[in-house]
């Protein structure tokens, strides 16, 4: 199995998997660009890594496709559950996922041919303190504050959910728009770690549509921690219901949201392709 990886897709938010005791290339900055590009590497949004730790079950490192690294990320839970559970990794269909956000309970709720397809992960707990997201603010928590760009301002709502996000209330939701202001807010000097961007739209008390710009990604058509975020907001908000739905250009997550913020998510996950690391691309990733 050297040198082998799996892609899959959660709701069209994909990610590579990797062992690291079975590639015999360095994740370097360079090389994690490289592999991720679609045209000179394999493509994705980003590469999964199983890695050795004594605080759970399994260890994760989340490698976004610039080469920095995130510290949690649903969609690539779900997946990196799902390779776990289909590869003979895990024993069982629940266990334990350590990320540098915290650790993770995951379990397969549902299988089809003896593979994982719908996975609910317990994504940990909403935290509102400005200071613990980090967003530099004035007041206790960052809530319908505004925030300035050279053009324009926008109305900001904070939360971590093990990574930091920028929630944008919305009457109506425009890609065109996400791409154009998603890199200005996500390095806006009012976030000390770069942020991920949410354009929200609530439908119904069950139902909230997003748009996403992912921090180190950019535009994604799907993302865990972005859905888990929104859901929280809302629910601080009193704008939803503590059980909803998260409905994104890629596909529908549901959420549910407790009493003490601790937030739980379900949703499909698919493999895309396996394969290996051809000998002309490691020759260039080793070069």
């Amino acid at each position: 199995m050297k040198n082998f990886f799996v892609k899959s897709h959660g709701l069209g938010n994909d990610y590579l998997v990797v062992n690291s005791l079975d590639i015999n290339f360095e994740l370097t900055e360079k090389n994690i660009r490289t592999v991720c590009d679609v045209h000179y590497g394999i493509g994705s949004d980003g590469i999964l890594v199983l890695v050795d730790t004594d605080k759970a079950d399994f260890g994760l490192r989340i490698l976004n496709p610039d080469g920095s690294e995130a510290e949690k990320s649903g969609n690539g839970l779900r997946i990196f559950a799902k390779y776990l559970f289909d590869y003979g990794y895990a024993n069982s269909a629940s266990f334990t996922i350590d990320t540098l956000g915290g650790v993770v309970q995951a379990e397969v709720i549902e299988q089809e041919k003896g593979k994982a397809r719908t996975i609910q992960v317990d994504m940990g707990k909403a935290i509102f303190e400005a200071n613990k997201v980090p967003v530099k603010s004035d007041q206790p928590e960052c809530l319908d504050e505004e925030l300035y760009l050279d053009w324009t301002s926008y109305l900001i709502n904070c939360v971590s959910v093990g990574n930091p996000h920028c929630i944008i209330l919305k009457d109506e939701l425009s890609v065109d728009e996400i791409k154009q202001v998603g890199t200005h807010i996500e390095n806006h000097p009012k976030f000390p770690n770069r942020i991920n961007v949410q354009f929200a739209k609530v439908i119904s008390p069950d139902l909230v549509e997003i748009l996403i710009w992912e921090r180190g990604a950019g535009y994604t058509l799907a993302s865990g921690s972005s859905s888990s975020a929104v859901a929280a907001m809302m629910v601080k908000k009193g704008l939803t219901n503590r059980n909803l739905t998260i409905r994104m250009p890629g596909g529908e997550l549901k959420l549910q949201i407790d009493e003490d913020w601790q937030i739980r998510m379900t949703g499909e996950v698919r493999e895309i392709a396996s394969g290996y690391f051809s000998a002309e691309l490691l020759d260039d990733l080793n070069s």
